[in-house]
């Protein structure tokens, strides 16, 4: 099995992450029915918040799936790639809902390890990857997050930097 470059599955786990971000600022209020459906659990806080979207959610695995063969991917491998790290993400803002965190709060390590780690252990094996390799996307994608967090927060497409 070839093993990928080792800047295509933080390229690829980017775009999946990246695209709903663009798609809120180029679409704004427009198709953004929130994913959980305004679900408010027992604890009194909601199972995901507004910002997690069936629009960021779609737009993100079409995008990675149209990507991954410009990354060097099969497009289903693409579309597993983002799928995990949707899960990932969701995973982590209903984490963040239950610590009675709001929406779009900071928690490091939890907006980042989640969205990555998944979707690189879902696919260790169709992607070649050794738990090292894991290890150093993991880190690759923290340190590109936060530059690029900070960069589209000065291009006014984040609300918000990391």
């Amino acid at each position: 099995m070839p093993r990928i470059s080792s800047s295509a599955a933080p390229s690829n786990t980017g775009v999946a992450n990246g695209t709903p971000i663009f798609a809120a600022r180029l679409l704004g209020k427009h198709l953004n029915a929130p994913l959980d459906g305004g679900l408010v659990l027992p604890d009194g806080r909601p199972l995901f918040g507004p910002s997690k979207t069936v629009r960021g959610l779609v737009l993100s695995v079409v995008c990675t799936t149209l990507a991954a063969p410009l990354l060097g991917f099969e497009w289903i491998t693409g579309a597993g790639l983002a799928s995990a790290s949707m899960f990932g993400d969701l995973l982590s803002s209903f984490i963040k809902r239950r610590f009675g965190l709001r929406t779009h709060s900071q928690a490091f390590g939890l907006d980042q390890v989640p969205e990555s780690l998944l979707p690189l252990l879902v696919l260790r094996q169709q992607l070649g990857l050794g738990y090292s390799d894991i290890a150093i996307i993991i880190a690759a994608f923290i340190v590109l997050e936060l530059v690029l967090s900070r960069l589209l927060f000065r291009l006014h497409i984040r609300d918000r930097p990391y």
